[in-house]
């Protein structure tokens, strides 16, 4: 992009510089006024073929000669610049990082996920699942044009860039979730993170438990560590295989399903406001049920009684076959 810019504005100085050169040559020549020399230098640049004002004199046909030569030689630069643009693919290139920028402009309260790695994979997954927007921000020349190749909004370039985050729309997100193979990159990624956006909702990957702290003090609200809850689930599917094997249908089982929802009771029509869950009705309307609230304490309560009132800035998690998690998202 650069280049381009680069090359596109050494061809105007050069056409600007021709054209002032010309207009100056003629007025020193011929002894023309500003306007007649820059006309005269403008039909001679452009070999448009109309007379001159007055006949030349031997001196006046050499420089005329000389700046006829100087245009061609930069139309000719010019039209091999744009050739060389046009087929190298950076034309179509540039319209396309422009139009997703547009895209990604338009969004708002969307994720962004830094890294395309394995945890990443995994994030955007279920963030399609529950048609949550994201952009994938990497900066690995292969996996751009998989994410491409899948209609998936990226931006190519370093995370731990501040124009980099910009560019995915830090300010206006509401998640970021940084799955890059540094802790020491996933460090930078919440500072820069939290110091653009500081109610953005930041999820990072550690690797080792000497950075979890360090990551929780630098804005992360959330720490995970792939390693060790992948070795307490392995210890589980021992200790209680059966609960566990329940638990991952729940929420891992298929690519496109879904088995647990929550609500935002803000989110809920008026009506509902300061009623209790047995008033929601929700295993009648969409055959789900309610395994759990939390209140605006964020306190947890587990198999809630159905007289607990929708307090508003309280959530409701809801369980139910994927057909019954469809029907709750069409209705609330």
């Amino acid at each position: 992009m650069m280049i381009v810019k680069s090359k596109v504005a050494k061809i105007g100085s050069l056409v600007i510089s021709s054209i002032a050169i010309g207009t100056i040559g003629y007025m020193w020549l011929s002894g023309y006024n500003f306007v007649d020399a820059l006309y005269m230098t403008v039909i001679t640049v452009t070999t448009v073929g109309f007379g001159e004002l007055q006949p030349f004199s031997p001196e006046e046909k050499i420089f005329t000669i000389f700046l006829i030569l100087t245009s061609i030689t930069i139309f000719g630069y010019a039209v091999s610049a744009f050739s060389e643009y046009l087929v190298s693919g950076k034309l179509f290139e540039q319209l396309k990082h422009r139009r997703v920028e547009k895209q990604i402009g338009y969004l708002k309260g969307h994720t962004i996920v830094c890294g395309y790695g394995r945890n990443g994979q995994q994030a955007i997954l279920k963030l399609g699942n529950y048609n949550k927007k994201f952009v994938v921000v990497e900066k690995k020349k292969e996996m751009i044009e998989t994410l491409e190749a899948q209609d998936i909004l990226n931006i190519e370039g370093d995370a731990t860039l501040d124009e980099v985050l910009q560019k995915a729309g830090i300010e206006k997100a509401s998640f970021l979730i940084t799955a890059l193979p540094s802790d020491a990159d996933n460090l930078f990624v919440v500072l820069t993170a939290s110091q653009l956006n500081k109610d953005c909702i930041i999820i990072s990957r550690a690797g080792n438990e000497s950075s979890y702290k360090k990551l929780k003090f630098a804005g992360a609200n959330n720490v995970i560590m792939p390693d060790k809850l992948g070795g307490d689930h392995m210890a589980s599917l021992v200790t209680t295989p059966d609960v566990i094997e329940f638990v991952d249908r729940l929420t891992i089982e298929g690519e496109t399903t879904a088995n647990l929802e929550e609500i935002a009771v803000n989110d809920l029509p008026e009506k509902y406001i300061n009623k209790t869950i047995l008033d929601l009705d929700l295993r009648k309307q969409t055959g789900c049920t309610v395994i759990g609230f939390r209140n605006p304490d964020k306190e947890y309560l587990i198999n809630p009684e159905a007289n607990i009132k929708l307090v508003a800035n309280s959530q409701l998690i809801v369980l139910g076959r994927p057909e019954q998690i469809m029907k709750l998202r069409e209705i609330f």
